[in-house]
């Protein structure tokens, strides 16, 4: 019993740190570019990973695994990449953490859809009626207000797509590689592909580094480097499909920590929006179909 509590508490503990995230992307976009911030925080994200690859991944692997281990750490980096930085981009237009955790948690909605349409792997009715709650939050949450649907709101959902193709190649490849060393290869790839692209399309000060100093530290370390180990540190005694249910859980702390820090507010269509997201993530989480498999995607892990 003390072992599920304490998972249970590491779980939350993640979901917590990777909603606030969305909260220290937002205050970091107020002094640095997309491609800036995401370059310097995954790249102290992949740092922070260092001790972790030497504490939980101390087994020797064959020169294949680990050849396979790098190339779709390449593969997953460049997902991640393109994921990310339409995220950052995206939340840099909406100016609202809340909003962005909400739309970027349709990529759960997404994964088991992208398995049956292009590995024909069965899903249940479940999963159709999450698709349905999600569409209606959608409306709600983007259609409606003052501001309507604009280009930040379509980068967040394109970057949503990404999620899901990000998942989607892990778990393709997961039984062949060492999810740890795949995790610190992703990230510096990621990382560096930013930085390039910074260095290409952006201009990177030092007054602007320094004063998004806290965000790409949160961002880089505690999103990253804290929250991953807890993750799995979390699901080693938690049953998978209420492990990505709690996981699930970072698009509402998103919220609460854009509310509680920035002071951000939706409307009450926003808020009932965010209540039928949520509850299409739910329920494409409960698809038992896919209870095996959900284990092993949420074992790698989606990382803001």
């Amino acid at each position: 019993m003390n072992k599920k509590i304490s998972s249970t508490a590491l779980l939350f503990l993640t979901a917590i740190v990777w909603g606030f995230a969305f909260v220290a992307q937002a205050v970091g976009a107020q002094f640095m570019g997309t491609l800036s911030y995401n370059g310097i925080r995954f790249l102290l994200g992949a740092c922070s990973l260092i001790p972790v690859v030497l504490i939980f991944d101390r087994q020797k692997y064959s020169r294949e695994k680990i050849k396979m281990t790098v190339l779709i750490g390449f593969v997953g980096g460049f997902v991640l990449f393109a994921a990310s930085n339409l995220q950052q981009y995206g939340i840099e237009i909406t100016n609202s953490a809340g909003k962005a955790g909400f739309l970027t948690g349709l990529y759960t909605v997404l994964v088991p859809i992208f398995s049956l349409l292009l590995f024909k792997k069965r899903t249940n009715i479940l999963t159709w009626f999450g698709v349905a709650f999600a569409l209606s939050g959608l409306y709600l949450l983007c259609f409606t207000g003052t501001q309507g649907f604009g280009l930040g709101d379509i980068l967040l959902i394109i970057g949503a797509f990404f999620w899901a193709a990000h998942i989607i190649v892990i778990d393709r490849f997961v039984s062949k590689i060492s999810p740890l060393r795949f995790a610190f290869v992703q990230f510096l790839t990621c990382g560096t592909l930013s930085i390039v692209g910074a260095l290409l399309f952006e201009t990177i000060e030092y007054s602007a580094v320094k004063a998004a100093l806290i965000p790409i530290l949160y961002g880089g370390l505690m999103s990253v480097g804290v929250a991953y180990t807890c993750q799995i540190l979390g699901q080693k005694n938690a049953d998978p499909t209420f492990a990505a249910i709690v996981l699930s859980t970072e698009s509402v702390f998103s919220v609460i920590g854009a509310a509680i820090i920035l002071n951000e507010r939706m409307t009450l269509a926003g808020y009932i929006g965010c209540s039928l997201i949520f509850c299409g993530i739910i329920l494409s989480q409960l698809n038992f179909n896919f209870k095996r498999k959900r284990k092993t995607v949420s074992a790698v892990g989606k990382v803001q």
